[in-house]
């Protein structure tokens, strides 16, 4: 199984909240797990703010950012393209995307097509799970 992930799927990797019991059963299936290049910036972003409004204490966030950062090697990175920017651009039009939920969506695909394997986009963001799953990628969590 071909895994990308979005951001808001990837920290229930390193945080521990609602789906991440899920998100650990997938990781244990896959074959391979991937993200866009931009995520390592927006999980970073993510870990910070919920330590700025107290959603759990910033020495939590930091040692989630440690692992995250020591396992970012093991991720697939796809590297952002203009090829990619552009589909970004058309999906987000299209399907009323904010930006980086149009990278996720245009870099899942990209990778689908270059793969010539169905991948399965992780997301637990509302919009961009109801933009994915009118393309032809498979959508986790099932809704």
């Amino acid at each position: 199984m071909i895994l990308y992930f979005d951001s808001s799927a990837m920290v229930k990797r390193y945080v521990v909240e609602t789906g991440s019991g899920d998100v650990a059963r997938l990781f244990g299936q896959a074959d391979v797990v991937g993200t866009s290049l931009v995520s390592r910036a927006e999980l970073s972003a993510a870990l910070a703010k919920a330590a700025r409004i107290k959603l759990f204490p910033r020495k939590e966030a930091a040692q989630a950012l440690q692992i995250f950062r020591a396992e970012w090697s093991d991720w697939v990175r796809i590297l952002l393209t203009e090829t990619i920017v552009a589909q970004a651009d058309i999906l987000s039009w299209e399907y009323s995307l904010r930006g980086y939920d149009a990278v996720h969506l245009a870099t899942a695909l990209f990778w689908q097509e270059a793969m010539g394997e169905p991948l399965t986009l992780v997301t637990y963001d509302r919009q961009l799970w109801e933009a994915a799953s009118k393309t032809n990628l498979k959508v986790f969590p099932r809704q």
